[in-house]
């Protein structure tokens, strides 16, 4: 029996359609009434933190072609130390940080606060589904060793 050791986005896809389906119709749907270029910083954010190379590099040129600046993108690690970020994206990176990283009650309870000042109901339940579905993206492709796409 062999060991998978790296495979690509299109083997994953070929062997499991129907896992990559269900992923992109959660995407799609989360994504409706948020601002594109939130979604993804949103999900550069979540992939830098689950160390996922390829969803990373995947997201960071949607980002870009988004209209996110690239200054932006290059502060977004160390979002909280500068003034790029607007209330509703400092909101969203919280509530991002703290779904990737949970058991952390405290910070779950501050970021939902933030979270609920700065969206409606709907549009908090859209991006609560967005990053638990980069949050799958990034535990299947992260391990599974995605070569990342070129840089754009």
């Amino acid at each position: 029996m062999s060991g998978i050791e790296s495979i690509d986005f299109d083997f994953f896809a070929t062997s499991m359609p129907e896992a990559v389906a269900a992923l992109r119709t959660l995407s799609h749907l989360s994504g409706q009434d948020l601002d594109k270029a939130l979604l993804e910083l949103v999900k550069v954010r979540a992939s830098q933190m689950n160390g996922c190379a390829y969803c990373l590099q995947l997201h960071l040129n949607w980002a870009r072609k988004a209209g996110v600046p690239q200054g932006k993108l290059d502060r977004l690690a160390v979002w909280r130390e500068t003034a790029d970020f607007s209330a509703e994206e400092r909101a969203a990176l919280a509530w991002t940080e703290a779904l990737c990283q949970p058991g952390r009650h405290e910070a779950v309870e501050s970021a939902r606060k933030a979270l609920q000042g700065a969206f409606d109901t709907e549009r908090q339940l859209r991006l609560t589904v967005a990053i638990a579905a980069i949050n799958a993206w990034n535990r299947i492709a992260g391990p599974l060793r995605f070569p990342p796409p070129p840089a754009q």
